[in-house]
């Protein structure tokens, strides 16, 4: 039995040959009732003991789990979600958080991963097969994965919404899910054995994106010491720097008209498998790709992160960004004539551009490995296996060179997080203008 004692109250967690596991910890009051579509509310103190042995509900998204689905989709089922094992049901309740850690520690605190699972702000849960702390662990980190709002249920803006807010506002309250676990562990991983000032914030697609505007926004204060956009942050690049207040509008208006509701409490009265329904109809509707997601609101963000890296409204802390070969936006002609799409480029304008705002350029990376088994290549989430040290849950053919490349992933990762560098200088140089320097993982 390992025990823990937080601000909130003693957790009890699990223990694992060589680590602790602490899974299913709330840090936020469930959205529910009257709190739906509410920024969350602090979790209250415990009495007793609470046993955090059991990992929690997925939010509310499309279950692609069934029925028939396009053939990337087929794809990605086959790839991480075809074990139901780890398939959880959804709820609304779901606000939890997941804290793998050390089971010897040494007298210093240790650094923290704080990682913000992707899905497009629509899908994923944040104890997904390819997610794990085990390999964290062995190296001296502490892991977080957590939860958070997704699709409608995180990003509705409505002028019902807006009326009832103190800040005139509505949206992003996936992001104040954020926010609210990032406090909650800034205020908490000591208890864990972790430093509170040295937490890295990393993220996987959307996980990428939403990193980027948490380092965007002041409401995160200074609980982020570094951060690593995977697949999603990045510069200039439009359609992933957030959504207009007009455009969110405009979505958030049609959807509501479509659930015939006359009020807000009809809103939130309504069934949630009912809402979800309706949700993903009017989605395939509108065929916006990422139809609900964060929003220039004026309060949790004043601009998209594009401009906010161009005014210089971002933390300046260490990062480390990149992208994989059959990446997002990439098509088999840009490959065949060695062109780089704008997810690429913008990873290395946002390291010359932290460049010149504070002489403190990034590291940037470029995931080139095959998977073997079959010709999907290098694709978006491939990089996953390898720097959480999960090959063995993959049906895939793995060879040694997977695993050496997966060990060497995984050592960048941590130096990074423990240090703000990947490597010394000699293995793997910082992007300037001057040295476009981008390192190929393969």
């Amino acid at each position: 039995m390992k025990l823990a004692t937080t601000k909130y109250g003693v957790i009890e967690g699990v223990e694992k040959t060589g680590y602790s596991l602490f899974c299913g910890i709330p840090y936020a009051e469930p959205p529910v009732g009257e709190l739906r579509w509410k920024a969350p509310r602090p979790v209250k103190p415990w009495e007793g003991v609470y046993r955090a042995d059991r990992f929690r509900a997925r939010g509310w998204q499309e279950n692609d789990t069934e029925g028939e689905v396009p053939f990337w989709k087929e794809k990605l089922l086959k790839e991480f979600y075809d074990d139901p094992r780890y398939i959880p049901e959804m709820n609304e309740d779901m606000l939890y958080l997941n804290i793998w850690t050390p089971a010897k520690q040494a007298g210093e605190k240790l650094p923290v991963a704080f990682w913000v699972h992707g899905g497009g702000f629509g899908s994923g849960w944040s104890w997904e097969k390819e997610f794990d702390g085990e390999a964290y662990c062995g190296r001296g980190v502490i892991l977080v994965t957590i939860a958070y709002r997704l699709g409608m249920w995180g990003n509705l803006v409505h002028p019902w919404l807006n009326a009832e807010n103190e800040h005139g506002v509505s949206g992003n309250y996936g992001i104040l899910d954020q926010i609210e676990a990032l406090k909650w562990v800034y205020d908490n991983i000591e208890a864990f054995g972790g430093d509170p000032d040295n937490i890295t914030v990393f993220g996987q697609s959307a996980g990428a994106m939403s990193t980027q505007f948490l380092v965007s926004t002041e409401l995160s204060g200074n609980r982020i010491a570094k951060a690593i956009f995977q697949s999603g942050g990045a510069h200039n690049n439009e359609a992933l720097a957030g959504r207009t207040w007009e455009k969110s509008m405009e979505i958030g208006r049609g959807f509501v008209e479509e659930t015939k509701a006359g009020s807000l409490e009809e809103l939130r009265a309504m069934p949630a498998d009912r809402l979800e329904l309706l949700a993903e109809a009017y989605s395939a509707v509108k065929q916006e790709g990422i139809l609900f997601m964060p929003v220039a609101d004026g309060y949790v963000f004043s601009e998209n992160t594009t401009d906010c890296l161009e005014h210089g409204h971002v933390k300046q802390i260490p990062y480390m960004l990149g992208t994989t070969e059959n990446d997002l936006f990439v098509t088999p002609e840009m490959l065949e004539r060695g062109e780089k799409t704008t997810l690429y480029k913008g990873c290395i304008e946002w390291s010359q551009k932290t460049e010149e705002l504070w002489n403190q350029p990034s590291y940037v990376y470029y995931f080139k490995r095959h998977l073997p088994g079959d010709d999907w290549g290098a694709f978006h989430c491939a990089e996953l296996w390898y720097m959480f040290g999960t090959l063995d849950r993959c049906w895939r053919p793995f060879e040694e060179q997977d695993r050496k490349l997966s060990r060497e992933m995984l050592e960048y990762w941590v130096n990074f997080m423990k240090t703000g560098k990947p490597a010394d200088a000699e293995e793997w140089r910082p992007c300037t203008r001057a040295d476009a320097f981008v390192k190929v993982l393969e």
